[in-house]
């Protein structure tokens, strides 16, 4: 009867352990995918912002047509990604999208880099409001790309450890979550070359 007792004991405490362990996963993937789609907010909130900021510039500054074309050409390379959940275990799928992202910020970068040309267009209230809505997008942005790799690096880590690395295989959660990393050239400043009165 003692063993009995010690055998279901052990039973019991094995089984609360598995449960606990599960439970875990699932609150990670629930956190990877909240703090995915706070990304995702913040993308959308400045793909939303870009067609007023392009209309606000290109009233006044008709000459950069190369720089319009540059932020309508990468907004609509944006807007033709969806992300799914298996863009986030995907690791060329994740590289597509998150190159698509660092070419609208180049663009937009070009584009904020024109408009020093145009005094009457940096004192224009409408656009130094929509300037500054932006720039607190990217921020928001940068903020919530930081806190979704902070999420993935957790869940990732306990993926790869063990026991995880079992119960990911056993249960189907995925191995790896995909991190942000900077883009290639993020270091440098964009260059932005035009000619006034032409």
């Amino acid at each position: 009867m003692k063993g009995l007792l010690v055998g279901g004991g052990i039973l019991l405490v094995i089984v609360m352990w598995l449960v606990g362990t599960y439970n875990s996963f699932v609150t990670l993937n629930e956190d990877v995918s909240t703090a995915w789609a706070q990304v995702e907010n913040q993308y959308q909130r400045r793909y939303d912002l870009i067609p007023n900021l392009v209309s606000t510039v290109q009233g006044i500054a008709n000459q950069e047509q190369a720089v319009f074309q540059g932020v309508a050409e990468a907004r609509a390379k944006v807007g033709q990604i969806t992300v799914t959940p298996e863009v986030l275990s995907n690791p060329q799928l994740f590289q597509q999208f998150q190159q698509a992202q660092g070419e609208l910020s180049s663009a937009l970068s070009r584009l904020l880099v024109a408009v020093e040309a145009y005094p009457t267009l940096r004192s224009n209230e409408n656009f130094m409001a929509l300037q500054t809505q932006l720039e607190g997008t990217e921020n928001r942005i940068s903020t919530e790309r930081m806190r979704y790799n902070e999420v993935v690096r957790a869940y990732n880590i306990r993926a790869k450890a063990i026991p995880g690395v079992f119960f990911v295989s056993i249960f189907g959660f995925d191995k790896e979550r995909q991190l942000f990393e900077a883009a290639q050239g993020a270091e440098s400043a964009p260059k932005v070359e035009f000619n006034i009165g032409s």
